[in-house]
């Protein structure tokens, strides 16, 4: 007999399972809660945006138009320009930082809206300060190198990177984490819960049966009563017999004449 797939025998399992599944869940949420606020650095960020904007020198040049078209092409250029190792190479050497041009490309994103001519140089330290340096520095390198790379003049530091009074940690995200922690938990006790329901090898109703023995069941036994209530029953049977024989016994005690007289 092929055993087919019952959502209702599924859901009666996990019910069974649910404090299992429950203590999972929460040893994960936990154990993320612990990793996020005790192992993992605070990682800050800071910005600064640059503005492309070609200077207009001739009067009889192509219409603004064509001019803020050319900058937004530009724009994706300067995307990776400002990430290659031209730029973060004298970033490293002005700044005396330890780490290489691809650690330093890591930390580093550069974005800009679309049909925008403002790039944001975002960058990633667990140092607020340091970030807030590294993203000025690699903003006023790329200001000056982009002159002799590109042989043009269309790049001002729109808004510089500033430490805040109180900076926040982009990185990590306590509630973040401990909510993957919770779904990864609840899978984690769903499967062992199934894993556990599957291994287990009792009998438990007549559709078992067949399919163990391939034999259709004909009969089931009734549920024999508990032994106490057996004990208990057999016992009034008994107070109730032995009161009866001894209102018997007085019945003839009463009925039965004496024998013989007084003299």
């Amino acid at each position: 007999m092929e055993s087919t797939f019952n959502i209702k025998e599924f859901l009666q399992a996990l019910r069974k399972r649910l404090p299992l599944i429950i203590i999972v869940t929460l040893l994960f949420v936990a154990l993320s809660g612990i990793v996020s606020y005790t192992m993992m650095k605070p990682i800050y960020e800071a910005s600064t945006q640059i503005l492309v904007n070609q200077r207009v020198t001739n009067p009889l040049q192509a219409s603004e138009q064509l001019n803020i078209d050319a900058n937004l092409q530009l724009v994706e250029t300067y995307n990776i320009i400002i990430k290659s190792p031209a730029i973060l190479t004298e970033v490293i050497e002005e700044l005396e930082l330890k780490e290489s041009v691809s650690d330093l490309n890591e930390n580093i994103s550069v974005s800009s809206a679309e049909n925008s001519q403002i790039l944001t140089v975002e960058v990633e330290d667990v140092s607020m300060e340091r970030a807030v340096l590294i993203a000025n520095t690699t903003a006023s390198v790329f200001q000056a190198k982009i002159k002799s790379l590109m042989n043009v003049d269309n790049v001002n530091i729109l808004a510089p990177a500033i430490v805040p009074i109180d900076p926040d940690p982009v990185k990590p995200d306590p509630m973040f984490n401990m909510a993957i922690g919770a779904i990864i938990g609840f899978m984690l006790g769903t499967g062992l819960a199934i894993l556990l329901d599957q291994m287990n090898t009792t009998i438990r109703k007549e559709e078992d049966i067949e399919e163990i023995v391939g034999l259709q069941v004909l009969g089931i036994v009734s549920t024999v009563p508990e032994v106490k209530e057996f004990k208990r029953s057999a016992n009034i049977n008994d107070k109730k017999e032995l009161i009866a024989d001894v209102d018997t016994e007085k019945i003839k005690a009463v009925s039965n004449p004496k024998i013989g007289g007084s003299y």
